[in-house]
């Protein structure tokens, strides 16, 4: 199914989802593309992090579970995001990184923007050598719990605090958390195959070429853009 510009499902605006496991760079690219399109970003592990400085009882559960290198429960997650949709600047379109990671939270998604939208979803694969190395070096600011730019020193850009590396991407707990990943969130990709705004982004490459990669592919699914021609394009699923 393509959306064009005169589509009931396009006037409403764009609803993005950001697939892709642990490393894959999907909060880059969410944030790139939240600021392209005029759209706020949705990270649920910013939430979770979040409640974790300041130290509420979610944030409690959520330390202890991320730290086992544990996904949270799917009622918290769904209830999270039902809260953050209801919101004001997200009824003109979203971009959500880190949820769903289950089937279930995608049905719970799908009841959620029933209405406004259908869904582009864009599956960021990366081998998994890859991952492993990137979240090894991997560092968060201290502070504020932002994750550090490449080109970061020893600070935090935001706002000043020391880089440290995260206890959930320890080696051990990193191959956890893509086993997890494997288990649980890959068969969202058969969840959405059937859905003509499905797209698979390539993300072992430079930042900036799966930036436009990401781009091109909303620009397809949505109808506002076309394959370049006699090039390649990303797989459709």
């Amino acid at each position: 199914m393509r959306l064009h510009a005169g589509d009931s499902g396009a006037a409403l605006g764009l609803n993005v989802v950001m697939l892709g496991p642990p490393g894959a760079g999907k909060g880059t690219q969410a944030e790139r593309l939240a600021e392209r399109r005029g759209l706020p970003r949705i990270s649920t592990g910013d939430i979770l992090r979040e409640a974790v400085q300041q130290g509420t009882s979610l944030g409690a559960v959520a330390q202890q579970t991320m730290d086992a290198g544990r996904l949270v429960s799917d009622d918290v997650m769904i209830g999270i995001v039902q809260e953050r949709l209801d919101q004001d600047d997200a009824r003109k379109g979203f971009v959500l990184d880190g949820f769903p990671r289950t089937v279930e939270q995608a049905a719970a998604l799908d009841r959620m923007v029933n209405g406004r939208g259908p869904l582009v979803v864009l599956d960021v694969v990366v081998p998994e050598d890859v991952l492993v190395r990137r979240l090894a070096t991997r560092r968060i600011c201290g502070s504020c719990g932002a994750t550090a730019a490449v080109d970061w020193k020893q600070s935090c850009e935001k706002c000043a605090g020391q880089l440290v590396t995260r206890v959930d991407d320890s080696d051990e707990i990193v191959r956890e958390r893509l086993k997890v990943y494997q288990r649980q969130s890959k068969p969202l990709v058969d969840y959405y195959a059937a859905r003509g705004t499905l797209r698979s982004i390539d993300g072992n490459r430079a930042a900036d070429v799966v930036t436009a990669a990401v781009n091109q592919a909303i620009d397809e699914a949505t109808g506002s853009g076309l394959p370049p021609k006699g090039g390649s394009r990303e797989r459709e699923a």
